[in-house]
């Protein structure tokens, strides 16, 4: 009669092999992951109405002339000038990329991070914001305002070309 063998015996340094393995495989997974996506390209174009991407701001005469209205999701102001044209400005100070916001008693955009101050043609009033605020592309389409957020303008100076008239 043949004595049965023994089962073998798991030891501690068996069990801790086999879980550097399998932890071993698991980082290589997710770093393989992270670095698949970080080389896809972008699926999808940016969303209708959301920064990198055209927002319908709306129809002409919903804007008075003088008026300034923000957009959040689009990132600007768009300003309707006392003569009528429009100018799309982007919220970001050109000294550090502060959001800039609308001061309506000035009537002046205010840094809140280091005090530069623009006009509402986006001009630098005070320093030490180095240029004025960049432009979006504006274009009047059948009496809608749509601003093109995809790609800032910089610009050196206002200049009466940059205003789009209805």
């Amino acid at each position: 009669m043949k004595t049965p063998v023994p089962a073998p015996v798991e030891t501690r340094r068996d069990w801790l092999q086999r879980l550097t393995r399998v932890l071993g495989l698991t980082v290589c997974a997710e770093a393989a992951t992270a670095v698949a996506l970080f080389l896809a390209p972008r699926r999808a174009a940016p969303p209708e109405g959301g920064y990198g991407g055209v927002v319908t701001a709306g129809r002409v005469d919903s804007f008075a002339p003088g008026q300034i209205a923000a957009f959040a999701k689009g990132r600007f102001y768009l300003v309707r000038l006392t003569d009528g044209g429009f100018l799309a400005l982007s919220r970001r100070c050109t000294h550090l990329g502060c959001t800039v916001p609308w001061d309506e008693p000035t009537r002046k955009f205010l840094c809140p991070c280091h005090a530069s101050r623009f006009d509402e043609t986006g001009m630098v009033l005070s320093p030490p914001a180095p240029r004025p605020l960049d432009l979006y592309a504006v274009r009047i389409e059948q009496g809608v305002v749509k601003v093109d957020t995809s790609a800032p303008i910089l610009r050196d100076r206002f200049e009466p070309g940059q205003v789009v008239r209805p």
